[in-house]
């Protein structure tokens, strides 16, 4: 089996391929495969990193701005996406693959419409519950559509080949034993965790107002760990910022920044308390692991998708939900403390969480690629 994903510009694109692709080695060890994403896109980091190959091809997103400005960016854009999908042809021609999918992100356009024009087999994941543009472009051409929420089919016009089948979990997640990452970070059963991200690139205003919280963080002296990824946009300044306003992370060492976490897995499995935006991909971790989490949804999202998200969790008792407007640096960190400050509560919303938790998703989207393998062509 020889499989070619394609997704990127974030790691909600990015994570719900090598899950697929971690899968199909999973049932099948001959499979072979290779990704493809932007060429600045933080699939530079994660797939090599995951020992795969990946294959770069220079593509923009579309702006919603109509200002003169705008107008050009996009002019560029459609110019390098005639340009990208006559690079894709080339690498699809070289790989041969069995079946192209598209995890969602700008960066996959190209190789999936590529990958049409020459025949090929496309399986698409759309993991928001409101498709995103490029899904909406490439779906009618699509063997299939698997979706993770009811809404997005819906949205997506119904009909056979679109599938709700949940978002895949990375393997390092299904694997994930709290116990053991706990005792890998050397926390005690006092001891209490939180882990916060904004993305994988992180989002500025976000970061900024984190800034301030692990300042207050430092100033009070709290007793708990806290691990904040700035992502790649802030690894440097954050740090400034928050010194700038008081902290001194010499002095507490249980208050960590990094640009990223690369042992997410653990790291979450390891949490009292997740502190995120609400990307479908990151509420199936959530959800699967049975997390407590406070979330913050990203305004700027298509039709506010993020805040639906992690409406649906809120309903279930498994979050709290923090609109952005209202998540100055006083806020979260007062948010964070009333969470921490109720342990059996923290336990009843992690519990709560996985309600939600698509525990089959890996083996439906699994198939649902060998049935587009196997049906592609027929009527």
């Amino acid at each position: 089996m020889k499989l070619y994903i394609t997704g990127g510009g974030t790691g909600g694109h990015v994570t719900p391929g090598l899950a697929i692709a971690r899968y199909f080695e999973k049932k099948q060890p001959q499979t072979t495969v290779r990704f493809a994403g932007s060429a600045r896109g933080i699939e530079n980091k994660l797939v090599p990193r995951e020992g795969y190959p990946l294959d770069t091809i220079e593509i923009i997103g579309m702006s919603r701005s109509m200002s003169p400005k705008g107008i050009l960016h996009n002019l560029k854009a459609a110019k390098l996406a005639v340009s990208a999908v006559s690079k894709a042809k080339k690498l699809l021609k070289q790989a041969k693959p069995d079946c192209v999918i598209g995890c969602g992100g700008y960066a996959s356009f190209a190789v999936v419409r590529a990958a049409q024009q020459l025949g090929i087999p496309t399986v698409l994941l759309e993991v928001n519950a409101l498709p995103g543009k490029v899904t909406q472009m490439l779906a009618k051409d699509a063997d299939r559509v698997l979706v993770c929420f009811e809404q997005a089919k819906e949205l997506l016009g119904g009909g056979d080949k679109i599938i709700l089948t949940g978002a895949p979990v990375r393997g390092e997640i299904l694997g994930a034993d709290r116990a053991k990452a706990r005792e890998k970070f050397g926390l005690t059963d006092d001891d209490q965790l939180v882990v916060s991200f904004w993305g994988s690139m992180g989002a500025k205003y976000m970061n900024e107002h984190m800034a301030g919280e692990l300042a207050l963080e430092c100033k009070n002296g709290v007793p708990y760990h806290h691990v904040h990824a700035t992502g790649a946009a802030a690894r440097e300044w954050l740090p400034r910022m928050a010194k700038d306003q008081g902290a001194d992370f010499d002095a507490h060492p249980n208050i960590e920044v990094t640009e990223y976490i690369y042992d997410m897995a653990d790291r979450m499995a390891a949490a009292d308390l997740i502190v995120c935006r609400a990307g479908a991909a990151t509420l199936g971790e959530l959800c699967m692991l049975g997390r407590p989490a406070l979330l913050v949804p990203s305004p700027y999202v298509a039709e506010n998708h993020q805040e639906k998200n992690a409406r649906a969790l809120e309903k279930e008792g498994g979050c709290r939900v923090l609109l952005e407007k209202d998540a100055n640096p006083q806020v979260l960190y007062d948010e964070i403390q009333d969470l921490l400050s109720d342990r059996d509560r923290l336990h009843r919303m992690g519990h709560d969480a996985t309600k939600l938790a698509a525990h089959d998703a890996s083996e439906k989207i699994y198939q649902e690629i060998l049935w587009a393998i196997e049906n592609h062509g027929k009527k």
